[in-house]
């Protein structure tokens, strides 16, 4: 588990479903070259995204029917009309427009979603009439480990819409043989699409990826510590998670009371069963981490404290407040996939309620920690957040996907933390976000991150997710036309006087 860059480095946190674009949302199309140029222009050496996973209730990649998978919905649509597996006029379409306000995000999405699936059914039937070589059944075959199961779950998932996995059919609930080979036989075309929309959908990413690495820039990836319930890998290896006779939930995940909700969070995913788990040496936990590394440079791993201990809430609890904490897999998780992937770079997200075990864990394994500013000014000099306490071995952010912005955090603090960042960052608070990056960058941390909404000097009606809120989340989007060349020039400077990136000082 080593560093993959050289010294300090600093850059943004921009989901692909921000970016700007013609259909609805972002994709790995021009726009996400776009943005990779704008990055290294900018002195960046960092994208940090979140899951590319397919997004699942309330639109969260959070909650994704597949661990592995990438969402169809970032495939580049325009880049498969010129392969001619488009009709010329497939995407002419009412355009949507670049940027949504709160109360049109989910529809757009929506709209989008469904429009791009449509396009896609229709490229893939071209496909499979052209079969012209490509990989894709070498695609298949690497892959099929995930994928068999990913395109089966999502076929049958198709034909009972609405219904958890534990409602199917008893012989597809349970995987029966038979069940699965009337599945595999009867309806290729929809098996074949799905595992054609991971082939494209990789093959982009993979051209977007190696574009980044030649500007200079590594990608942050994302792994959610849970999956959802009804996913392709719960469905696939119920032996690995707590589940009773029938499939449904024991005890779900989630976080007790905090800073961002009194009542806690009632995430809802199913918990590992830990000893199944390191009974078959964690196989399913290192194929998944094994493809995360395929996919990026450098893995997020999400709510890390849950490898030490997890807080599991009775499946029929309305809320986290009656949850307790049940031990994690400890140091046997972080050994096994240290002998089985070497030195792959993880980044702990350590956020939260944080013990000392947690910490010991974290250190024993040499990952880095994250540290957030805006958690930093509500309790004096000692709070391990302020830029002055912070150590090498840690990720600065102004705020990640779950904060507010650095403006609307700003508006709405207390008012002796508004004085205690006022004293600090010695400022009034009129480029409160800007003051943060300065901080974040100047600090020993080795990477600094921060939101493309504090780049911008965004409010809260642009903040990405509101935790415990199920509706809202997950729509931002920027247009190129707000990014001005001083943002450009500004970032370059700050990342070259405080030596990240390797950047040098713009001329003049």
């Amino acid at each position: 588990m080593t560093n993959p860059l050289p010294g300090r480095a600093s850059g943004v946190l921009l989901h692909p479903s921000s970016l700007p674009g013609p259909l609805g949302a972002g994709d790995f199309g021009d726009a996400a070259f776009r943005f990779v140029d704008w990055l290294a222009d900018a002195g960046l050496g960092l994208w940090q995204i979140l899951p590319l996973a397919p997004a699942g209730n309330g639109d969260s990649p959070y909650m994704s029917p597949s661990a592995f998978a990438i969402d169809p919905v970032f495939i580049d649509l325009q880049a498969l009309r010129d392969q001619g597996l488009l009709a010329p006029d497939a995407l002419d379409h009412e355009r949507l427009p670049a940027a949504f306000g709160q109360a049109q995000r989910q529809a757009a999405f929506a709209a989008n979603r469904e429009f791009r699936m449509a396009r896609l059914r229709e490229a893939a039937l071209r496909w499979f009439e052209l079969r012209e070589p490509g990989g894709y059944e070498s695609f298949c075959v690497a892959e099929a480990h995930w994928l068999d199961d990913y395109a089966r779950f999502m076929t049958i998932a198709q034909a009972y819409p609405g219904r958890p996995w534990q409602d199917w059919p008893a012989g597809l609930r349970d995987r029966d043989p038979a069940a699965l080979a009337t599945i595999d036989g009867g309806c290729d075309e929809d098996i074949g699409f799905w595992k054609f929309c991971q082939w494209i959908a990789s093959r982009q990413w993979s051209a977007l990826h190696a574009h980044a690495r030649h500007r200079g820039v590594r990608v942050i990836g994302d792994a959610p510590i849970f999956v959802a319930g009804h996913s392709a890998d719960v469905w696939a290896h119920r032996r690995l998670f707590a589940l009773e006779a029938d499939g449904s939930f024991a005890r779900v995940a989630g976080v007790p009371p905090d800073y961002f909700s009194a009542t806690g969070q009632r995430w809802g995913n199913p918990v590992y069963d830990w000893e199944a788990n390191r009974a078959e040496g964690y196989r399913w936990w290192i194929a998944r981490l094994r493809r995360q590394a395929a996919l990026a440079d450098i893995v997020r791993l999400d709510h890390f404290r849950g490898f030490a201990a997890g807080w599991e809430i009775p499946a029929q609890a309305p809320d986290a407040t009656t949850g307790q904490w049940r031990p994690g897999p400890g140091a046997t998780f972080f050994e096994a996939v240290r002998k089985a992937l070497g030195g792959l770079p993880l980044v702990a997200e350590d956020l939260g309620t944080i013990t000392p075990d947690v910490v010991a864990l974290r250190e024993q394994f040499g990952l880095p920690g994250m540290r957030v500013l805006q958690f930093a000014f509500a309790e004096g000099p000692g709070q391990p957040y302020l830029p002055h306490n912070l150590t090498h071995d840690s990720v600065v952010y102004t705020g990640t996907h779950d904060n507010d912005t650095s403006r609307g955090w700003f508006g709405q603090a207390a008012p002796h933390e508004q004085r205690m960042a006022q004293i600090y960052l010695k400022t009034d608070g009129r480029e409160i976000h800007w003051d943060l990056i300065h901080a974040a960058s100047q600090s020993v941390a080795r990477y600094a991150i921060w939101p493309l909404q504090d780049v911008l000097g965004a409010g809260s009606d642009e903040r990405m997710n509101r935790p415990g809120s199920a509706e809202g989340n997950w729509g931002w989007r920027f247009g190129f036309d707000r990014i001005e060349p001083w943002h450009t020039r500004r970032l370059r400077e700050i990342s070259a006087v405080h030596g990240r990136n390797g950047a040098t000082l713009p001329d003049g």
